[in-house]
């Protein structure tokens, strides 16, 4: 075929056949091919493929029902494709959406407003998540996420969609490490994984640092703590400012401490320190939360004088910190309060925790509760083991 539309369908002689969806992916979602498609050009589109699939003129036009001449004139400027059914056959076999050579038609319509919606579901969701809604964030993000990658299994790898499904596996990995208990916390650390298989391909250092810092926390959440600091590590390295550093350092800190490391865990808590007078304080760069996190850090490097010394001066509050922090503070505090023989101080927090920990449904934290009243606080543990056995329950529900 030599212009025209397109033919129904690509040859079957066994080099017609377009590169499968594996073959296909990630070409549209680099840099590179972000300006190509941004001027919406055949011609540029047509050569960008060839040369990334190693095809040569004859084996584009055998893929899109052309002869060479035919391909060759296109990539020219020299002969266009003007009618719609053209340029849609066109984008369906180079997994393009119809927009990119101005077709819009119902499903390219649908298309965008996924990304849209999937936008806003990404941004609610770590929203609620931070508010003490975990579970919510986990029902929103379920069904976005099975979208985005059923669109990208059939070889639809377009930038603005992998770009979100990244961050929309990396909300679901974190939401999911709210609300399961321990045993299951491996899940939230390979759904953070799966993005890391995703950003690279962006080049972008502050998406990267974000995906590497996500990861590492519930890397470390899930006893992988050698790992945690290894990603954390490589998060820091990569973060782009000092707003960007000082999200990375309180988690940093918390998988040295750990892994038992004291020296680097110092190290980390000191630059926290410094730069907290430099940056905008977050719902975890705070000194309320990094407060925890010092008391939490000298327990695991053997320093249990100091962390009782330390326990109660809690700084005030300057500002909004995510509710589960406040859980996380109350067992820390607890378990401090056990080792400093303070049996009611302990029963105190611990109780408190326990009710707060029921409320916003966080089975990690009702474990932590366990562990540290083993042995001590018998009707605390028992409360917190039955809190447990109905979230698990409801869960399984």
């Amino acid at each position: 075929m030599v212009g025209g539309e397109l033919a129904a369908g690509p040859s079957r002689n066994g080099k017609g056949s377009r590169p499968s969806a594996q073959h296909a992916q990630w070409h549209w979602a680099t840099p590179q091919a972000e300006l190509v498609l941004a001027k919406g050009d055949l011609a540029s589109v047509l050569r960008f493929y060839r040369r990334v699939h190693g095809l040569n003129q004859t084996e584009l036009g055998e893929l899109l029902g052309y002869d060479k001449t035919y391909i060759s004139a296109l990539e020219l400027g020299k002969r266009s494709l003007d009618d719609v059914g053209s340029r849609r056959c066109v984008c369906e076999y180079l997994r393009l959406p119809p927009h990119i050579l101005g077709v819009t038609d119902v499903a390219d319509t649908d298309h965008r407003a996924m990304l849209q919606f999937g936008e806003s579901t990404v941004r609610l969701a770590e929203i609620a998540r931070q508010s003490g809604h975990a579970a919510e964030a986990v029902s929103e993000l379920w069904p976005l996420v099975a979208r985005l990658e059923a669109r990208v299994e059939d070889g639809h790898t377009e930038r603005d969609v992998l770009h979100l499904l990244a961050r929309a596996r990396v909300g679901l990995g974190v939401a999911l490490g709210n609300v399961l208990p321990e045993e299951r916390l491996s899940t939230a650390a390979r759904w953070t994984a799966k993005c890391l298989d995703l950003v690279e391909y962006f080049e972008e250092p502050a998406l990267t640092s974000y995906a590497l810092r996500m990861h590492g926390n519930e890397l470390r959440k899930a006893r992988l703590a050698g790992a945690a600091v290894e990603r954390l590590c490589r998060a820091a390295a990569l973060a782009p400012d000092n707003d960007a550093r000082a999200a990375v350092l309180p988690l940093l800190a918390r998988a040295a401490g750990a892994l038992g490391n004291a020296e680097l865990f110092d190290r980390v808590m000191r630059e926290t320190e410094d730069l907290l007078s430099s940056v905008d304080h977050t719902s975890l760069f705070n000194p309320f939360s990094l407060h925890e996190i010092w008391l939490r850090g000298l327990i695991a490097t053997g320093r249990v004088d100091t962390a009782i010394r330390l326990v109660e001066q809690t700084p005030v509050l300057t500002t909004t910190v995510a509710p589960q922090w406040r859980v996380i503070e109350l067992v820390t505090v607890g378990h401090v309060q056990l080792l400093a023989d303070d049996r009611s101080g302990a029963v105190e927090s611990l109780d408190m925790a326990v009710r707060e920990a029921v409320v916003q449904r966080l089975p990690h934290q009702l474990q932590r509760i366990m562990r540290t009243a083993t042995g001590h606080l018998p009707e605390i543990h028992d409360t917190a083991a039955r809190a447990l056995d109905r979230l698990r329950c409801e869960m399984a529900a």
